[in-house]
């Protein structure tokens, strides 16, 4: 019945009476496209009728709220649409150029009553539906975001700088989140709906550095939990949203180049290179020698020393960094996107690819361990090291999306993604070994390459106003390959005439070592949502259902080999090692090197099925109050097979079965007031490394890491409670509450094991409690008078608390009571902006810092290992040159202060990265 009166209300509307106009075929026309949007909800309203006022075209909406209206008479338009419900609107002012297509977006407002048409401008209709505003606003949960525009508008060049602007987050060396001061664990990530398999061997974590901002629509981080969202996460669910297709043919190419003080122009370390690093792409290259893979763990196998002779000439020979003038940093992409015909039916596309390198030096380089004092909780400096870092790294990507209508109530959209970075590292340093009291000199190569990609069919279905169906199928899969780090170890004495001479640390298995690891894991989802709207009691509500199947395996595998010698005299560890290793040491009669696996390898194969279903509803309770309530059922079933170094296998199964509830109030107080109040169950499950009980251990004296296969899930309870006000357009300020109680949280524990060994293990404590108060503004400063018109000011800040109950594990704790692990007190993110009357030049200036988190909680007799709190300061500058050309002038880390963290009085790591500058250009057009 619903359906016949909307349609019958279109048919009046056509046939009202209209004033003379000629027909909309006759002269320069254009097209509009755009979608008629519930302003409480923020989705899409079908089945709405939009007319040209002052003519006989019109249309109705349809998937999702998008509609089209082709041919329409060039010049001003004013668009008027009506539906049962909603307060009437006409929107005018819409400038139409003759053979343009023009996005114009609607928001309805539910009616109260019978009410007037409102007329609004088009410049005040886009400008109410301002994306990350406008998404937090009408958002079911507590959502916070970044949008492409803020994102142009910051010197970030990837996910991981990007999201940091969010409140809340903090973000880690590597690209890793967290949220609310919480671990990597208690955050998950997703690609357009689809989570991202981790890539890092030891985590579950997504280092969003993968991702180029260029390729990016939006970041947001859901911080409360609905039934309709996975449910192992409770510091957030962040979402990555690739760039969709733009209304119109549109084109974009940029570049930069830039400067990093200390680096570029200079004499830097440089890594090895075998062909392919700056394509983030080695092949083969670099791969562990056949021979030697094949066999294993040379368990059971006698090797002469003719053999060994044979598997050592096969590894590449090189050992020692080299010194090259570092080149600028530059970066380039391109995209092309619009909405053409093809055969009849109109698609959707956008391709997009991107490139950028750099390289970064470390200066100011220590690091050390940190050994038990005279009392409980003291420490005292071992094998402190002094040098340097150079670092290239790469990242390009692409995507390519598309997206068609089927029959004006299907959209079809056909996502692709595709991301590799690579990093090549070359290290040296200077220190002391105190157990083996000599000097040394260390260096290392590292070369890392990591990728990931996204396939993703997905749909949404539109059957009249009240039902909505949506899938999606989703192959996705990550790459991590460390192919061949090297290490060598000089003993450093004095020589005669007071030079030092470096020998061949030749006599200890960490003196020649060669490393090879590789991860992949593959990821295949399928998701399903069928969503029925009706009405009642005057009121709009809906019930929501569906389900979702994963599956996931990954494959980590590490080997590690030392090259040892117990006879080479002087005169032979005095040799570069590229002339040990050159072969007149290898021959089959020679008896110098042996060639020995360490334990510091091992592998694990996981097997991981989860399988859910859910159903929730969303109901009216009055006009301003709506209750959202429901419950998902998850059962997860989780295999490891681990085989350490020795061939030792092991196996650790798991299913964990839970239903997690959640029930929220959104509370409209006035037309630009909300409050929100939520409470939910959600979990963190143990990562697949932290259940496998082989050890595996950093080269040279670095820590041992074990995992635990008695781990059992965390349960954690939430309680969220955020007001917010929106004053106006593009303006903000919200007060948010949170706490949450977990119950058997994993912790990450250091110990020492000996006197010249520590131990990196994982526990479940018994419980944990964390509180927090979020506060989040952006206002634009023209209330201070004219000058400041064109200003904005915005922050956020999220102050925190958190102890833990060790439980069991008290007793060996070095801090009986302490935050948890990863927990800051405090995140702070300020930002200054500038906008030019005709919006052309922008400027945004950003400060960020985080208080002091804990890295790894520490045991009797060590304290915790914690990261200090770093200031941050960015500058960036838009402004236009000519035409569709504009410039940007961006500068990073201009305080330049310290990463460092601490164990007691010892500084484990410390290092600088050097300030970094960068010009280039953008240009944009279309047909």
């Amino acid at each position: 019945m619903r359906r016949r009166l909307r349609r019958a209300t279109f048919l009046l509307l056509l046939a009202a009476p209209l004033p003379a106009q000629a027909p909309a075929t006759t002269g320069p026309i254009g097209r509009i496209v755009g979608r008629v949007i519930d302003a409480q909800t923020g989705q899409g309203l079908s089945n709405v009728p939009i007319q040209v006022v002052g003519t006989r075209l019109g249309t109705m909406s349809g998937v999702d709220g998008r509609y089209s209206l082709p041919r329409v008479p060039a010049g001003t338009v004013t668009l008027h649409t009506r539906l049962i419900g909603y307060t009437p609107k006409t929107v005018t002012g819409i400038m139409l150029p003759a053979d343009r297509t023009v996005e114009q977006n609607i928001t309805l407002d539910a009616a109260a009553a019978l009410l007037a048409t409102a007329v609004v401008t088009a410049e005040s209709q886009r400008g109410s539906t301002a994306e990350a505003l406008n998404a937090q606003k009408t958002a079911i949960g507590i959502v916070s975001a970044v949008t492409v525009e803020q994102i142009s508008k910051s010197p970030d060049s990837d996910a991981a700088q990007a999201a940091q602007r969010v409140s809340g987050v903090t973000v880690q060396r590597g690209g890793s989140l967290l949220v609310r001061g919480l671990g990597e664990r208690y955050t998950t990530t997703q690609l357009n709906g689809t989570r991202v398999p981790s890539p890092e061997p030891e985590k579950r974590t997504v280092p969003l550095d993968l991702f180029p901002s260029s390729l990016l629509e939006a970041i947001s981080t859901a911080k409360t939990f609905t039934p309709d969202q996975q449910g192992d996460f409770s510091g957030a669910q962040v979402e990555i949203k690739t760039r969709e297709f733009p209304a119109i043919r549109q084109y974009s190419l940029a570049t930069t180049i830039g400067y990093t003080a200390g680096a570029t122009g200079n004499r830097v370390l440089s890594a090895f290179s075998a062909g392919g690093e700056r394509l983030a792409n080695v092949g083969n290259r670099r791969d562990l020698p056949q021979l030697i893979r094949s066999l294993g763990n040379f368990q059971g196998i006698h090797l002469t020393q003719a053999d060994e002779n044979l598997l050592i000439s096969r590894f590449r020979n090189a050992w020692t960094p080299a010194r090259a003038t570092a080149s600028p940093n530059s970066s380039s992409s391109f995209s092309i996107g619009g909405n053409d015909p093809v055969l009849g039916q109109r698609i959707g596309y956008l391709l997009s690819a991107t490139f950028s390198q750099s390289t970064d030096q470390r200066n100011g380089l220590v690091r050390a361990q940190a050994n038990r004092g005279d009392t409980p909780g003291s420490t005292v400096e071992q094998d402190r090291f002094e040098g340097e870092m150079g670092s290239t790294g790469v990242i390009w990507g692409g995507l390519a999306n598309f997206s068609t209508l089927l029959g004006g109530h299907s959209r079809l959209m056909f996502n692709n993604t595709y991301s590799r970075t690579a990093d090549n590292d070359a290290r040296r340093e200077y220190g002391f070994f105190e157990n083996e009291g000599f000097n040394a000199r260390i260096d290392r190569q590292q070369y890392v390459e990591r990728s990931v990609r996204s396939t993703q069919l997905a749909a949404d279905h539109q059957f009249g106003a009240q039902h909505r169906l949506d899938w999606a199928v989703t192959a996705s899969a990550v790459s991590r390959d460390e192919p061949d780090r090297t290490e060598f170890v000089y003993v450093v004495e004095p020589g005669p005439g007071g030079a030092d001479i470096l020998r061949w640390h030749n006599s200890s298995n960490a003196g020649a070592v060669r490393t090879f690891s590789q991860l992949t894991e593959a990821n295949t989802e399928a998701r399903l949502n069928y969503q029925v709207n009706f009405s009642a009691l005057g009121r709009q509500h809906f019930v929501k259902a569906g389900g979702l199947r994963r599956e996931t395996a990954r494959d980590a595998d590490t080997r590690a080999f030392a090259i040892t010698s117990t006879n080479a005299p002087n005169a032979v560890r005095e040799l570069p090692p590229e002339q040990l290793f050159d072969g007149r040491f290898t021959n089959p009669q020679d008896a110098v090197f042996h060639i020995v696996p360490l334990a510091q390898g091992g592998s694990y194969v996981a097997k991981d099925q989860l399988t859910a279903a859910y159903v929730m509803a969303e109901v009216g309770l009055t006009d301003r109050i709506r209750l959202i309530t429901g419950a998902r059922y998850e059962t997860d079933d989780l295999a490891v097979d681990a085989t350490s170094t020795l061939g030792l296998p092991v196996r650790t199964t798991n299913t964990w079965s839970d239903v997690l509830p959640s029930a929220a109030l959104n509370v409209g107080l006035t037309e630009s007031q909300n409050l929100r109040l939520s409470v939910s169950r959600t979990l963190a499950r143990p990562e697949y490394r932290e259940l496998v009980p082989i050890k595996s251990r950093d080269v040279l004296n670095g820590d041992d890491l074990e995992g635990n296969p008695d781990l059992q899930r965390t349960r954690v309870d939430n309680l969220d409670i955020r007001w917010e006000w929106y004053p106006a357009s593009g303006e903000v300020l919200s007060i948010g509450l949170f706490a949450k109680r977990f119950v058997m949280p994993i912790e990450r524990v250091y110990r020492a094991a000996g006197a010249s060994s520590r131990f990196i293990g994982f526990v479940n404590a018994e419980r944990a409690e964390n509180v927090g108060v979020e506060l989040e503004v952006r206002k634009e400063l023209a209330f201070l008078g004219t000058l400041f018109e064109p200003f904005s000011a915005f922050g956020n800040l999220t102050l925190m608390r958190s102890e833990i109950d060790l439980g069991a594990n008290r007793a060996a704790a070095t801090n009986p009571t302490r935050r948890m692990v990863g927990q800051a007190p405090y995140v702070i993110n300020l930002g200054l902006g500038y906008t030019s009357p005709s919006g052309g030049t922008s400027a945004t200036v950003l400060f960020n810092r985080v208080g002091d988190r804990i890295d790894a909680a520490g045991d009797l007799p060590l304290p915790d290992v914690v990261t200090l709190p770093r200031n941050g300061l960015d500058v960036s500058l838009r402004f236009p040159v000519i035409g569709a050309l504009s410039a940007r002038f961006d500068a990073k880390n201009l305080l330049d202060e310290p990463f460092r963290s601490v164990q007691g009085t010892v500084t484990r790591e410390s290092w600088r990265t050097g300030r970094t500058f960068q010009v280039g250009m953008v240009w944009h057009g279309s047909p």
